[in-house]
């Protein structure tokens, strides 16, 4: 099992910048990407915005490419999510997810995660 508890999530104006942290623990041996997903609305699908595999490969959906940076740090067994240049369509739920294993629908999709957190609010206002 991987535990998974994420934080930073705050109130920002439109431009502003936010880095959220996801501490892991457990079982993390046979993790191989961890991700951030967001949801924008309960009862939305989740939407993702970065993951980085176990070398540190990176990959991010489009609206995501040079504003935000994903980055893990293995002895803190953090990961992390630099978000800048934020806009009000930025406001969302943000998830941390990890992959042990288990089906494979792509990089960025929610069905390739099998472990999740509780999520933390980041809302941008104009």
């Amino acid at each position: 099992q991987v535990q998974l508890v994420e934080s930073g999530g705050d109130s920002v104006q439109t431009g502003g910048s936010l880095r959220l942290s996801c501490t892991v623990s457990g079982y993390i041996g046979r993790v191989t990407y961890m991700a951030w997903f967001r949801r924008q609305a309960p009862g939305k699908e989740h939407e993702g915005v970065a993951a980085i595999e176990k070398d540190g490969r990176a990959h991010y959906a489009d609206f995501a490419k040079g504003r935000f940076t994903i980055s893990q740090d293995n002895a803190k067994k953090t990961l992390y999510l630099q978000m800048n240049n934020l806009q009000p369509e930025d406001t969302a739920m943000y998830i941390c997810a990890a992959r042990d294993g288990g089906p494979w629908s792509g990089v960025l999709r929610a069905e390739s995660y099998g472990y999740w957190g509780q999520g933390t609010q980041a809302t941008v206002s104009s």
